[in-house]
């Protein structure tokens, strides 16, 4: 039985990230190492700083990364991008070129007998009017099609200027620990989602960039998977036993 992998938040591209290259490569180098072992891979959102996909354009770069998905897809290793708050604008060029499948909503399915319910978690909970009204706008198919008649020179400069933007205003900022189950807004959103879904088994989110392994009940577990910019963590499922690991060059556990 091979393992499942999740992972998130790598903010490929970001212009605030010191040595982006270097870090691309650790990410490759982390899913080279797992693609014999791996019958599934989910990304849960913000893979990229920010993409847009044009009809005939797709943002430059990230070769290294999207070949690596090439060939892992290409040796029947399923590989599930989910679009976060940063990648919203995936539509199908991936799936095209790359062969992931995409998942632009929350996802409920079943992986070795148990039940996942996976998300990037933008959206879940959070009551900061602010990002509600920003993520309306991003959603929003207008606000879309009236951003696609921008030249890609100054549209994907105008998408990256602000993602470094939002970088450098938060970077000196601590990003809250874990704040508890009152007050964690995707504890809170699953323990409502919960009362009506006790079928699931695992809740796995991105997002918070922060590293948590809640046990909610006896049967529920809430996972937050922290990101690849600084802790390089991730979840494991061997169809018995979840994990969260950090990945450490030369190493890959279990």
């Amino acid at each position: 039985m091979k393992n499942i992998y999740f992972l998130s938040d790598a903010h490929l591209g970001s212009w605030g990230i010191p040595h982006p290259r270097m870090q691309e490569r650790r990410l490759v180098r982390f899913l080279d190492s797992i693609k014999e072992k791996a019958a599934a891979v989910y990304l849960l959102g913000d893979m990229f700083d920010f993409w847009y996909e044009y009809k005939y354009v797709v943002p430059r770069g990230y070769t290294r990364f999207l070949g690596k998905l090439s060939e892992l897809t290409d040796n029947g290793v399923e590989v599930h991008f989910f679009t976060g708050n940063h990648d919203i604008w995936a539509y199908d060029y991936l799936q095209r070129e790359c062969g992931v499948i995409l998942h632009k909503q929350p996802l409920t399915t079943e992986i070795y007998g148990k039940v996942f319910f996976m998300a990037h978690g933008d959206g879940l909970g959070d009551p900061s009017k602010r990002f509600k009204l920003l993520r309306w706008l991003f959603h929003n198919r207008i606000c879309q099609i009236a951003f696609s008649t921008i030249h890609p020179r100054w549209s994907i400069w105008l998408g990256q200027t602000w993602a470094k933007h939002s970088y450098e205003k938060h970077k000196n900022v601590d990003i809250p620990a874990y704040m508890g189950e009152n007050k964690e807004f995707l504890v809170r959103y699953t323990r409502q989602y919960m009362q009506n879904h006790s079928n699931i088994d695992y809740y796995m989110y991105g997002h918070r960039h922060i590293e948590l392994d809640l046990q909610l009940t006896k049967k529920t577990r809430v996972m937050i998977l922290g990101d690849w910019i600084n802790k390089f963590t991730y979840a494991v499922f061997d169809g018995e036993h979840m994990f969260l690991e950090e990945y450490v060059e030369g190493e890959s556990r279990p």
